[in-house]
């Protein structure tokens, strides 16, 4: 990425810049792809970074046959436009092959439907009192509470931190310093909003956090700014993403959810889908989940259907 820059005539004394502007989930996905690109460059003793609109169509129709889906080509088509001297991938040939990709190897989203959160809700209701649980299930019991709560990315739960928490009479507000994957010029960062859900104690996402950082004595003995911290050897580091990710689904599979189905995001999907099918208006579901006033992601990937049963259980045949 850095030689492909310089080509472009990046001076080297932006190069810095212009890479931290990449994010590393962005550099890990993109590198896979720009060491297939260096395999084939290399057998077909072609320039790997003057990119020729021949080479690269050859280079994915390669990947397609291969068996490389539209997300994985469209990963290939970036990378290499990222390091190429020439804007090839904006090319209106590009584009017409990606179109016919589609066509021939339609990619759509992830879910048809979602699951119901009530099913979740109920079983973490089983996990009460908080004062009372073991610290791995009041671990998992706080993040599924928050991921519900607030339909934000785990990547912006695993960013909370101890000192950006706020108590009020009637609410816990979080505030989000770090960088997250929507953050750009002019975009506020998220503010979680917890209230106090007086109705279902059991429940209350509010209620368990303050549960989760009085109770934990590894916070005593921790330096650690993040909330959420593992609680297996190595013992009480910020947890990853990955690792909140594993809480979540633990969970789901415990709730009678089908995790060969559903993964720890779509804790996204069922919060978002159930608020609309509530009431909620779209303007504050953007707002609450992280999404712009024009955005349309909620309306073409994440309302979904909500079942009552566990889609596993259901007859196609039926239908």
């Amino acid at each position: 990425m850095r030689e492909g820059f310089i080509k472009q005539g990046v001076p080297e004394s932006a190069v810095e810049v212009m890479l931290s502007s990449i994010s590393e989930n962005t550099k890990s996905q993109y590198s896979s792809s720009l060491k297939q690109w260096w395999e084939y460059t290399k057998n077909k003793k072609c320039d790997f970074y003057d990119v020729s609109l021949e080479s690269l169509l050859d280079f994915l129709t390669e990947c397609m046959k291969s068996g490389s889906s539209y997300g994985t080509l469209n990963n290939h088509r970036s990378a290499i436009s990222l390091i190429s001297s020439n804007k090839i991938g904006q090319n209106d040939t590009i584009k017409r092959f990606f179109k016919g990709v589609f066509k021939l190897r339609p990619s759509f989203p992830r879910y048809n439907f979602t699951w119901n959160p009530n099913v979740v809700l109920n079983y973490v209701e089983t996990l009460f009192p908080n004062e009372s649980i073991s610290l791995q299930d009041l671990t998992k019991k706080l993040v599924i509470l928050l991921a519900l709560a607030t339909g934000q990315r785990i990547q912006t739960i695993s960013l909370i931190k101890t000192k950006n928490i706020y108590t009020f009479t009637d609410r816990i507000v979080i505030t989000i310093t770090d960088l997250i994957k929507t953050s750009g010029v002019g975009r506020q960062q998220p503010t979680l909003n917890l209230p106090f859900f007086t109705q279902r104690p059991a429940i209350c996402p509010a209620s368990c956090l303050q549960t989760y950082i009085k109770t934990s004595e590894l916070r005593r003995t921790s330096n650690v700014a993040n909330l959420l911290l593992t609680y297996k050897k190595p013992y009480y580091r910020a947890a990853t993403t990955q690792t909140i990710r594993r809480w979540v689904k633990d969970i789901l599979e415990s709730s009678g959810i089908d995790t060969t189905i559903f993964n720890a995001h779509s804790t996204r999907h069922a919060s978002t889908s159930a608020a609309s099918r509530a009431g909620v208006s779209l303007d504050i579901i953007r707002k609450c989940a992280g999404w712009s006033e024009q955005s349309e992601t909620f309306a073409n990937f994440y309302n979904r259907p909500v079942l009552d049963c566990n889609p596993s259980l259901i007859n196609i045949e039926d239908e």
